[in-house]
């Protein structure tokens, strides 16, 4: 079964970039207790501080699901939506890729 690859472009409302970065504190907390989260990755843009990506990878299918129906994400949700301009999200499975967890 292939791994599941969820790249997501998340914006900031004006000025909460901050804000941001600490409200997903909990969620970073969660993945690390899911054996299925391979790789979750909060990146900031040098540009624009409000503007981030997130990377994510999932063992599969069921993994994924287990993340996304959680109860810390349900509970997170409403913290992160509360500094969330805009987001974007593409999902889809790694193709290539150097040092990727097993």
């Amino acid at each position: 079964m292939p791994k599941v690859a969820l790249l997501s472009r998340v914006k900031a409302k004006e000025g909460r970039g901050e804000e941001l970065i600490a409200a997903f504190l909990p969620v970073f907390e969660l993945v690390e207790e899911e054996p299925g989260t391979l790789l979750y990755v909060l990146h900031r843009s040098r540009e624009d501080p409000d503007l981030f990506w997130v990377c994510e990878l999932y063992a599969d299918d069921d993994a994924f699901a287990a993340h996304r129906t959680s109860d810390a994400i349900a509970a997170a949700t409403p913290a992160l939506a509360e500094f969330i301009a805009e987001a974007e999200f593409i999902t889809g499975e790694p193709v290539s890729a150097k040092c990727m967890p097993a």
